[in-house]
């Protein structure tokens, strides 16, 4: 028998079957908790239909009625407090569970972070971590945990019923077996099918539609903008024609569940008055009895076709979760060396993966303790490439980078009590401006955050803000200017006190007079450490050591600003062109 694509994607799963076992107690208790709800709802129905009917009779006996009113009111209180802690344990395994889904994600993604460029597409990156987690957390959710809660009262329904009659527990077994397993699979075969090439048609729409768009003016110039508009309808119509079919297919398929729910329901009343009514008068008590117990179960059932059907959707992101790399954790080891620290790139080439252009070929240079380097080129020169290759983030392919003789890819995560980066687009958290700063140090008093606030030239407008350090920065930190979202950014590093500090064009889009002033204060608050500084202009180059120029992956220039500038037509031209002159 042909698998189903979802139970083909879980057998070599890793992402869905270990959290079954991981947390298979709390789910236990949750798909308890869950059957219960709907044992005490369909109690609740069962005696409330007994209790109507049999007060509008006379009683032989008082215990008639008063025993309905007691499991009334008993399974009316029972039905909200097993719903409620259903929803306790429930979320408590799903929160659980997501977060060690999202853990093993970046766990997965971190392996290879700074590939991201040349192996996936940033849409790639953004469905991975925006929708494939939420898809593993619905297939749980909307799939997974209604069938397990819908295989135990099916479960107890036909061995209930079987106990009280086998011919009524067979028949049940059948209509409700119908509408659990054949309603479900015939949805996943027939409609998953529509619903996979309507996604298909989708994508392909948002990228006819994207490039399209995106040339427009071609389309008109060329005379053709009909001929685009008629494409486009097309497209529109071939989904559309899918919407429709997915719709009728759903009308029959819950026409269907309605005949099987009104079968099981007058089997419900035809056994229960046969079985239970003595006379006619009774007849009538077990008949609104066994009619409103069954709505609950109903409810319990009717969600399962639906959520066998979008286990398509979850089928892809199961397999891109599984697709990638199995996260690795290797104890790094301690790495010990002091002061004075030197940089040592010695004979360094570097191509990236899956390319056959050299990014840097045979680069040897020497950056001491304290030095001043400004490392310039024009875009794809290779300067941010060699960046990452010093924070140790890439290994070159031939060569090495030695911080004191150890090379920076072996220092792990402790890179970063040695070297400090500030970006040219720092990121601010929509958190307070205390935690923010606290990514440098986690320790830090809030004295010691005054203190870097007062150094960058911020305490001031931090202490007219409402709250002050614990104000929101805003998402991104959109409620700052550049200028000060670059302050703020070289708060964090002087609270991390790395002797090595990285800047990676750290003034871009910054006008020139806000320019000059963060570049003043990076120059004052830094004075004693070592400073690398990637740009792609001169503006305050002439504070620096040592300038290199960098053109297709090798050392192009070098020397001290008044070195180049004498011996070095091209530097004083491109000094000239940058200021304007």
């Amino acid at each position: 028998m042909k698998k189903l694509p979802i139970f083909k994607a879980l057998e070599h799963d890793r992402w869905v079957k270990p959290f079954l076992r991981q947390y298979k107690k709390s789910l236990i208790i949750a798909i308890f908790l869950g059957i219960m709800t709907y044992v005490a709802g369909a109690g609740l129905m069962f005696t409330s239909g007994y209790l109507i009917s049999k007060a509008a009779t006379k009683p032989e006996n008082i215990l008639l009625i008063y025993v309905p009113i007691v499991l009334t009111r008993a399974f009316g209180i029972a039905r909200p407090t097993f719903r409620y802690l259903e929803r306790l344990v429930s979320h408590n395994w799903v929160l659980k569970m997501t977060s060690k889904l999202r853990q093993r994600l970046y766990d997965s993604l971190e392996q290879d972070a700074v590939f991201f460029n040349s192996k996936y597409q940033l849409g790639d990156i953004l469905g991975l971590l925006s929708d494939d987690v939420s898809h593993i957390q619905n297939l749980y959710l909307r799939s997974i945990f209604p069938m397990l809660v819908s295989w135990g009262l099916y479960t107890i329904i036909v061995v209930g019923l079987g106990v009280l009659s086998p011919i009524m527990g067979l028949w049940m077994l059948l209509v409700f077996g119908l509408i659990i397993f054949a309603i479900p699979i015939w949805s996943v075969l027939v409609n998953g099918a529509r619903q996979v090439y309507r996604k298909q048609l989708q994508d392909q729409l948002y990228v006819d539609l994207t490039d399209n768009v995106m040339g427009v003016a071609d389309w008109v110039l060329s005379g053709r903008s009909n001929e685009y508009l008629k494409l486009h309808v097309a497209s529109q119509n071939k989904l559309l024609d899918v919407h429709l079919q997915m719709a009728k297919f759903e009308r029959m398929r819950d026409f269907c569940l309605q005949i099987l729910y009104l079968l099981g329901i007058v089997s419900l009343i035809v056994w229960g008055a046969a079985t239970f009514g003595g006379h006619p008068s009774q007849m009538t008590n077990w008949i609104a009895a066994f009619t409103l117990a069954a709505f609950p179960v109903v409810d319990a059932l009717a969600q399962l076709p639906g959520a066998a059907q979008e286990t398509n959707v979850y089928q892809d992101s199961l397999v891109r979760l599984n697709d990638l790399p199995v996260p690795t954790k290797e104890e790094a080891k301690k790495v010990a060396i002091e002061a004075p620290y030197d940089l040592t790139l010695t004979n360094v080439h570097y191509t990236y993966p899956n390319t056959s252009r050299e990014i840097l070929r045979g680069l040897n240079l020497q950056i001491h303790a304290g030095e001043k380097l400004a490392i310039l080129g024009k875009s794809g020169s290779g300067k941010s490439t060699l960046a990452t290759l010093i924070r140790g983030d890439r290994k070159p392919n031939s060569g090495s980078i030695e911080l004191n003789g150890v090379a920076t890819s072996e220092f792990g995560d402790q890179i970063t009590n040695y070297i400090g980066v500030i970006n040219q687009t720092p990121y601010l958290f929509n958190t307070s401006i205390a935690n923010n700063l606290r990514l440098g140090n986690e320790e830090a008093t809030d004295e010691q955050l005054w203190d870097v606030l007062e150094r960058v030239g911020l305490a001031n407008m931090v202490k007219k803000l409402p709250n002050q350090l614990e104000t929101m920065v805003q998402e991104a930190g959109l409620r700052f200017s550049g200028g000060e979202r670059h302050r703020l950014a070289l708060a964090r590093i002087l609270l991390k006190d790395a002797p090595i500090i990285l800047l990676d064009e750290p003034t871009v889009g910054l006008d020139p007079i806000t320019e000059q002033a963060v570049i003043n204060t990076i120059m004052t608050q830094l004075k004693d450490k070592t400073l690398i500084w990637i740009t792609h202009h001169l503006q305050g180059i002439d504070l620096m050591d040592q300038v290199i120029f960098i053109e297709d992956g090798e050392l192009n220039m070098q020397g001290s600003p008044a070195e180049l500038w004498k011996n070095e037509e091209r530097y004083r031209q491109l000094k000239k062109a940058d200021q304007g002159l």
